[in-house]
């Protein structure tokens, strides 16, 4: 006997075998129960997870006959009637399966409409069931519209399809839609686990976590790779072999990088990617399996570092260390990078080299001294919120600019080799204390600005200087309060806008100075743009050059942006000037430039916006709305046609 693979083996026979799909199997059900059956259904999902299974469970549901003959419509097929078996089998003849990706013509269509004519032959009801039906052409969909919305009371269509936004909308609403969902990788890795059991083949738990994983929701997927894992393995699952098979990466590497980036460790990310490059590992696998332990990270942190219910799992600590080191901002920020990192692998000639680019990105943008002293973004609202009411007198003076130093030992070393470098943290309703007289020695002469004294200060606490030293014991120079300083009344005025040509004229379109190749310049790049001939960097390339001096086989370009200058810009725009009839040689200086496309572009957009703008300041309805009720105009809600 041939072997029965286990996709097929294991189809489910009735409703209560299907795994997943609860909200079809409950309505499905039901229906069947009390007999308020639709004409027409319509199952949608991606692939594998069960819109055909379901279609053979619904027409033996409407055909079973019963193990002794006598049943009607069930929702629990008997499996054993000479009708169920048939179906099972493929050989029913009122049971009729279409793939409508090989038959999608009109042709295919009519002759399946022409069976509908004749009443079933053995069964009870005649079942049409139509896969991929979105690959049907608008003609075949037009064809089957009146029988599909009025079919003979024997009929019913099952239609299917894995892309229901090519399905028209007439056929969408003559059908009770059912949409099949993805499985979730427990729901795989459960039925795997019951699989493998009847089959007697021993597994490791972690292996059936890869393989549900690289299902993607697909249960036939899942029962797929389990097969070709048992082939691969000898008879057998094991978590060395279902990796290597599926290529992916090993978690160990994905947590070692974790940590190095939480701990900003350089070295070990560079050593780490080159591993991953020796061993052949997917470098899209990668930042896949990193994105997936974020997340996984970040579910934790907001559950206050709750460990998952499932303690089988023994990735499920270093997952709970891992998102007890890394701060939880940092986490969305490697989750998102990683994101978009797999989008970036493509674009780069190595993948290797691009994850280590995504790696290096990571590591770039992880806040620097973030374990030492709070940055500036992170500063508490209290913090940031808390007025000062009293200005000493060195808070007028502009320090001169000194070097950071990076602190070379830990945070409580540094409080205690500073006290003074810091001033302590002043209780929004007390005032701010004075600052030290020593402060004023680093002052540079001449940068002491005055202070009008305009009432009385207010009394400080006795006590305020207590736990100075005796050279900060020094009373505070006479300053009034920071607000009363500052007080300004806005008092509203009334302007009369006769004109806004003054305004207009003032605001002067980008610096353009022409020059004798400009003219040609422009338009041969405006013609390579309009012809699509160039685009992204090359784009930029030519709109941002200035076409110093020509010649017959070599053209002399001047750029101020170095980054431009590239041999590989260079060549496609050499070879798409060859291509518009220019088959020369560009040189490329660094300079100042006065006349490019760019400019030219940019000046005639200013020019039109401005002129845009005159005619709306200069209308007369427009002054007087001004003039007489205050109106504004929303500074960028004019645009010129």
């Amino acid at each position: 006997m041939s072997y029965l693979v286990l996709a097929r083996k294991y189809r489910p026979r009735n409703f209560t075998e299907m795994v997943g799909q609860d909200h079809v199997v409950q309505a499905l059900t039901n229906a069947l129960t009390t007999q308020r059956l639709h004409h027409a259904y319509l199952f949608t999902g991606t692939r594998g997870v069960g819109k055909t299974t379901v279609s053979r469970i619904l027409a033996k549901s409407l055909n079973c006959q019963g193990p002794d003959g006598q049943g009607g419509i069930t929702a629990t097929p008997c499996g054993v009637c000479q009708a169920c078996t048939d179906i099972d089998s493929g050989r029913f003849v009122d049971y009729t399966e279409l793939d409508a990706a090989s038959n999608r013509g009109v042709d295919e269509v009519q002759a399946l409409l022409e069976q509908a004519v004749y009443k079933p032959v053995q069964g009870r009801f005649k079942v049409f069931m139509i896969d991929e039906v979105h690959m049907l052409t608008n003609t075949a969909f037009n064809a089957m519209l009146k029988t599909l919305e009025e079919p003979p009371e024997y009929l019913k269509f099952v239609l299917a399809t894995t892309d229901p936004q090519k399905v028209p909308v007439t056929v969408l609403s003559r059908c009770l839609q059912f949409n099949l969902r993805p499985m979730a990788p427990e729901t795989v890795r459960e039925h795997l686990t019951r699989v493998l059991d009847i089959e007697n083949v021993p597994a490791d738990a972690q292996a059936l976590r890869l393989l549900a994983r690289a299902a993607r929701g697909s249960m036939r997927d899942a029962l797929s790779l389990t097969d070709q894992a048992i082939a691969f393995g000898s008879g057998q699952l094991q978590e060395t072999t279902v990796r290597q098979m599926l290529g992916s990466v090993d978690r160990s590497y994905v947590f070692r990088l974790i940590e190095a980036l939480a701990q900003g460790d350089g070295k070990t990310v560079v050593e780490t990617s080159e591993a991953l490059r020796h061993n052949g590992l997917s470098a899209g696998s990668t930042l896949e399996e990193m994105s997936t332990v974020l997340q996984r990270m970040a579910v934790l942190q907001a559950m206050g570092g709750a460990v998952s219910a499932d303690d089988s799992d023994p990735e499920a600590a270093e997952t709970a260390r891992l998102a007890a080191l890394l701060p939880a901002d940092e986490t969305q920020l490697l989750y998102s990078i990683c994101l978009h990192g797999r989008a970036d692998l493509g674009l780069a000639p190595d993948e290797y080299a691009a994850l280590t680019m995504v790696l290096l990105r990571l590591l770039a943008f992880k806040p620097q001294n973030a374990g030492l002293a709070p940055s500036a973004e992170k500063k508490t609202l209290a913090e940031a919120a808390a007025p000062v009411r009293a200005l000493p007198a060195a808070s007028a003076v502009v320090a001169s600019p000194r070097p950071v130093q990076a602190p070379a030992a830990p945070r409580e070393a540094a409080q205690a080799a500073a006290p003074a470098a810091r001033p302590a943290a002043v209780k929004p309703w007390e005032d701010a204390p004075a600052a030290p007289a020593v402060a004023a020695m680093d002052i540079p002469p001449g940068q002491v600005l005055p202070v009008r004294d305009s009432g009385p200060h207010p009394e400080e606490p006795d006590d305020l200087y207590e736990d100075q030293p005796l050279a900060q014991k020094v009373p505070p120079a006479p300053v009034e309060s920071a607000q009363a300083a500052t007080k300004v009344v806005a008092v509203p005025v009334r302007t009369q806008a006769e004109s806004r040509s003054d305004a207009v004229a003032a605001q002067a379109p980008p610096v353009l100075i022409p020059t004798e190749e400009g003219d040609f310049w422009h338009a041969t790049v405006q013609q390579l743009i309009q012809a699509e001939a160039i685009t992204a960097i090359v784009r930029e390339l030519a709109l941002q050059s200035q076409l110093v001096a020509r010649d017959t086989d070599q053209w002399l370009l001047r750029l101020e942006r170095e980054t431009l200058n590239q041999q590989g810009t260079r060549d496609r725009l050499t070879a798409a000037l060859a291509a518009a009839g220019y088959p020369v040689k560009l040189v490329v200086e660094i300079g100042r430039v006065t006349d490019s496309p760019g400019r030219r572009n940019a000046a005639a957009s200013a020019e039109k916006q401005l002129a845009a703008e005159k005619i709306i300041f200069d209308h007369p309805f427009v002054q007087s709305m001004m003039q007489d009720f205050g109106a504004k105009i929303v500074p960028g809600s004019i645009r010129p046609l």
